[in-house]
C-alpha cells in the first residue's frame, strides 16, 4: 500500500510525513490552490529530510518554462500533471525533463476510468484516479470530493495507480476495501485548516491505510 501526502506546506507536516512513513510527499506548484508552494519552499522543504519519501510535483497544464523553473529549483522524482493535458505532452515531458509522469484524471463512472486508462496507461509511470471538481471550483483536485469507490474496483490498470478524492483517517480502509487500490493520495482530509496539514491526522491516514 503506497500512501502519498500531497500540498505540504510547512516543515511540521513534511517531517510528519517522513516519519510516519510516507511513500510519496507532494509539492503544488498550482497558485489557485491554498496548498501552493514556490520553488524555494519546495526545496527548502525537501532539503529537511534527505531520502526518504519521494518528491511529488503537481501541475496544471505547465509550460516546458514553468517546469524547469521548478525542477532547478528542487528536485522532483514524479512530475503530476492535473489538467488537460495529452498523452502526448506526458510522453514529451518525460522526454526532454527525465521524470516520472503521472496523470491525474477526474472521473464518476466505471466507462471513464477505462477510457483514461486506454488513453493514458501506455505513456503514464503511474495514474491518480480523482473526483471531478463540482460546479464553480477552481481547481481540477483537493476539492474533497470521494469517487464513486466500486467504480474502480478490478480495474485493469497497467501502471502503479492511486485513488483521491475526500479520504480522510475515519474512511480511507473502506475505499481501500471498496476500489481494491493498490495506493491512496490524501490532501485536504488531513488537514486542521483549509491549506494547514495536521501531523497528528497524517499520522493517523497513513496507520489506517497501512492497517487496511
Amino acid at each position: 500500500m503506497r500512501v502519498k501526502i500531497c500540498g505540504v506546506t510547512d516543515p511540521a507536516a513534511f517531517r510528519a510525513a517522513c516519519a510516519a512513513g510516507a511513500d510519496l510527499v507532494g509539492f503544488v506548484f498550482f497558485p489557485p490552490s491554498p496548498r501552493a508552494v514556490s520553488p524555494g519552499t519546495a526545496a527548502s522543504l525537501s532539503a529537511l529530510h534527505p531520502g526518504g519519501p519521494e518528491r511529488v510535483g503537481l501541475f496544471v497544464d505547465p509550460d516546458d518554462d514553468a517546469l524547469a523553473t521548478v525542477l532547478r529549483a528542487v528536485s522532483l522524482d514524479v512530475v503530476q500533471l492535473h489538467g488537460d493535458e495529452t498523452p502526448e505532452r506526458l510522453a514529451a515531458i518525460r522526454v526532454r525533463f527525465g521524470v516520472r509522469v503521472m496523470k491525474a484524471v477526474g472521473v464518476a463512472t466505471r466507462a471513464e476510468a477505462e477510457d483514461a486508462v486506454a488513453r493514458f496507461g501506455a505513456v503514464a509511470d503511474m495514474l491518480l484516479f480523482d473526483a471531478k471538481p463540482p460546479p464553480g471550483a477552481t481547481r481540477p483536485g483537493g476539492n474533497a470530493v470521494p469517487i464513486e469507490w466500486s467504480v474502480l474496483c478490478g480495474l485493469d490498470v497497467p501502471v502503479p495507480w492511486l485513488l483521491a478524492g475526500g479520504l480522510t483517517p475515519a474512511n480511507v480502509a473502506e475505499a481501500i476495501a471498496v476500489s481494491g487500490a493498490p495506493g491512496v493520495d490524501v490532501s485536504s482530509g488531513v488537514e486542521r485548516a483549509r491549506g494547514v496539514k495536521d501531523p497528528a491526522l497524517i499520522r493517523a491516514f497513513i496507520a489506517a491505510a497501512r492497517g487496511a
